[in-house]
């Protein structure tokens, strides 16, 4: 089953795993550093078409964040 507790670890796990700064991924988004932040402690989530733009971003498979499947 697909939890927001997921959603937001995987996506915690994907920015960590970048080798991006949050600055880095910041300035690529179009957003502050802080909203970067707020994704990686859990207390956001991005917007639709800012996920959308993180998976490209960080050269993610969006499935996989989205806790639809387990990445193999």
């Amino acid at each position: 089953m697909v939890t927001l507790h997921i959603i937001k670890q995987r996506l915690r796990e994907a920015i960590k795993q970048s080798g991006l700064t949050q600055k880095e991924i910041a300035d690529r988004l179009n957003v502050r550093q802080p909203t970067v932040n707020n994704y990686i402690s859990g207390r956001a989530l991005p917007a639709l078409d800012t996920f959308a733009n993180i998976c490209v971003v960080l050269d993610a498979d969006p499935a996989y964040l989205l806790g639809l499947n387990d990445g193999v």
